[in-house]
C-alpha cells in the first residue's frame, strides 16, 4: 500500500476532467462545498480553515483530496476524494459538485477516476461512500458504479461498498 503524501500530488485525468489538488486560487469557486467533518463553510476564512485541516490529513497520510476541473474551461465543477480509512487500506469516497454542473457527468468521471486510483496507487481493499437517503442521484450514481447498499442508519445516512470483483484494474 502507498498512502499520502506523495512526492508529487498526483494529478489524474481523463478526456473531460482532471483531479488536481486544489490551490488557494481556487478557494473562492468551491465556498459552497468546502465541507469538513460534514460541516459545511459559509465563509471564504471557513473554506481556508477547512483547507488547511484537509491538507494536513493529506500529509498525515489520512485522505486525498482533489478538485475536479473541467478539462475543456479549466473551471472548478467540484471536488472529490478519499477522506479517512486509509491507514486500514480503505477509503471512504466522498464527492461534491457545484449545482450547475451537476446531470452533465462530472461525478461520474471523478468518481471512475478516483476509483481507480484507490485500487491501483493506493492499493485500497475497500472503498466505502455515505450518503443521506433522501440523496436519490448520488444513490442512483454509485449503484450504477457497482456500489451496493450495507448499511441503512438511524440518522438518515446509507453506507455503500464498492463490488470490487467487477474492477479489473492493471
Amino acid at each position: 500500500m502507498r498512502l499520502p503524501p506523495y512526492d508529487t500530488f498526483p494529478n489524474i485525468s481523463d478526456n473531460k476532467i482532471l483531479l488536481r489538488q486544489i490551490q488557494f486560487s481556487d478557494i473562492n469557486d468551491i465556498i459552497e462545498i468546502s465541507f469538513y467533518d460534514s460541516i459545511q463553510a459559509t465563509t471564504f476564512t471557513q473554506a481556508i480553515e477547512m483547507q488547511a485541516k484537509i491538507n494536513v490529513d493529506y500529509n498525515n497520510g489520512n485522505s486525498i483530496h482533489w478538485c475536479i476541473a473541467d478539462k475543456l474551461t479549466n473551471k472548478i465543477v467540484g471536488t472529490c476524494g478519499y477522506y479517512r480509512g486509509l491507514d486500514k487500506g480503505e477509503g471512504e469516497l466522498g464527492c461534491v459538485l457545484l449545482p450547475q454542473y451537476r446531470g452533465q457527468g462530472y461525478m461520474t468521471f471523478a468518481i471512475l477516476l478516483a476509483i481507480e486510483f484507490g485500487l491501483s496507487n493506493i492499493g485500497l481493499k475497500r472503498i466505502w461512500a455515505i450518503t443521506t437517503k433522501q440523496n436519490e442521484k448520488a444513490i442512483k450514481l454509485i449503484e450504477k458504479l457497482n456500489f451496493i447498499k450495507i448499511a441503512d442508519f438511524d440518522d438518515n445516512e446509507v453506507e455503500y461498498e464498492l463490488r470490487q470483483d467487477l474492477y479489473l484494474i492493471g
